[in-house]
């Protein structure tokens, strides 16, 4: 048996170190793989439902406020540019707080909610602070108004989330969840209440409560600070008379539409019903709101829901509530994949803030809750409310990203770790062909 020798071939020197083709450099893969890197599906999940919401919330706000913004002489488009401007700012800042470690914010929690009470006492305790409707809960600095009370609930989610991580072995003791949480976050949900804007307390009490519920803590734990909570919100209703004739209009007299009379506590309560009426199954069409004709106060806010519901009909509002439930899907996905507490306490706590905050404000303009002025999440118009629903967003987004990290890294280690597969196990190698 002859073996045919092989033909050699020669071999040129190649021109530079990188013109042979196919090569490349290891540490150019490297950084695009850090760059082009696929996130999770819960990654992508959560922010593609945050941005539909977002534009979606960008067009009606243009529908429900174009007469509004026309007859304060900002034309057509006032309330979308206004909007619009908190929009361009808020979703990269989102992105941002995506990249972010989750080492950061154990770092950044107490200083972030030590800056955002200061600002909130600037508003109850000085001349800064703006009363609109009764509500002491705006800070005018240098002409600009924003909400304090927003930021505190970014700041809280985040301090919950590490607090509790901390004492995850002691939640059992009353002393531990006591002394901190109502301590300190009660402290923090007490401003608040001093401004007297009730809407923005029970949010932010649900924030408390959900956190620690899904953190594991014993409900009877929660039986005396709920019972404390419901009765301090009870003394802030009855301590204004707005807020009181308001409670009583929906939970005794009733805002009976065939009485001829409307009082000033129904106007808008009706005046919502009608516009869901109005719109039917399919809607009057998108721009063609009769109740936003001056008709419905706070038409592009706490009610903007009625005008999706005229304009977008009983289709346009369930698929507002479907994007709602699959934000809240997103959530809950990223709550059941990761062992950490932290990120599980703040992702709860953002949870319940938004989806929670959704219900109220849907619940109200459907009549089944009083009235209570608190705007629909990255729908309604503010600029203050979308730029923090965003931030807490963003915060979660890196709490995906982290966790994917993390997993894939396991993975890789395993992979690393595995030992190599022994040589003949494999195909055999090649010979020179036989004759």
């Amino acid at each position: 048996m002859k073996t045919r020798p092989r033909p050699r071939v020669p071999v040129s020197e190649p021109a530079g170190p990188a013109t042979t083709t196919g090569s490349r450099s290891p540490l150019t893969r490297i950084n695009l793989g850090k760059v082009f890197r696929a996130e999770s599906t819960n990654y992508l999940l959560l922010l593609g439902t945050t941005l539909f919401l977002v534009v979606f919330g960008l067009v009606m706000v243009l529908s429900s406020s174009s007469v509004d913004s026309y007859l304060e002489d900002a034309g057509f488009f006032g309330g979308l540019f206004r909007q619009g401007i908190f929009a361009v700012i808020g979703v990269p800042l989102m992105l941002v707080i995506s990249r972010l470690p989750v080492t950061f914010w154990k770092r950044i929690a107490w200083p972030a909610l030590l800056i955002a009470c200061f600002f909130q006492c600037l508003v109850v305790f000085t001349p800064l602070g703006v009363t609109v409707a009764g509500n002491t809960n705006w800070l005018d600095f240098a002409g600009v108004q924003f909400q304090p009370s927003e930021a505190i609930k970014v700041a809280l989610v985040v301090w919950l989330g590490v607090i509790l991580a901390q004492k995850k072995d002691k939640l059992d003791d009353w002393r531990h969840v006591y002394i901190p949480v109502f301590g300190v976050g009660g402290g923090s949900v007490l401003l608040v209440m001093i401004g007297g804007d009730l809407g923005t307390v029970i949010i932010m009490a649900g924030i408390l409560f959900g956190a620690l519920f899904f953190a594991g803590v014993r409900l009877r734990l929660l039986a005396i600070p709920l019972v404390i909570g419901v009765a301090g919100g009870g003394l802030l209703a009855i301590t204004s008379e707005n807020r009181m004739t308001r409670i009583m209009s929906f939970a005794v007299d009733g805002c009976d539409e065939l009485t001829g009379t409307i009082s000033a506590a129904c106007w808008q309560p009706l005046h919502g019903t009608w516009a869901l009426a109005n719109g039917g199954v399919f809607g009057v069409g998108l721009g063609n709101s009769k109740a936003k004709w001056s008709w419905l106060p706070a038409a592009d806010n706490d009610y903007i829901f009625a005008i999706i519901g005229e304009e977008l009909g009983l289709i346009g509002a369930i698929v507002v509530l479907l994007m709602f439930i699959l934000l809240a899907f997103a959530f809950i996905r990223i709550l059941r994949g990761t062992s950490n507490m932290q990120i599980k306490v703040t992702t709860s706590a953002v949870m319940v803030w938004i989806i929670g905050q959704a219900l109220v404000n849907i619940g109200v303009v459907l009549g089944v809750l009083p009235v209570l002025g608190v705007p629909l999440p990255l729908i309604s118009a503010g600029g203050t409310a979308l730029l923090t629903t965003l931030a807490a967003i963003g915060v979660v987004l890196s709490f995906a990203r982290s966790d994917h990290d993390l997993q894939e890294n396991a993975k890789a280690r395993s992979r690393a770790s595995a030992p190599a597969a022994p040589v003949g196990a494999g195909s055999a190698p090649k010979r020179g062909t036989t004759r």
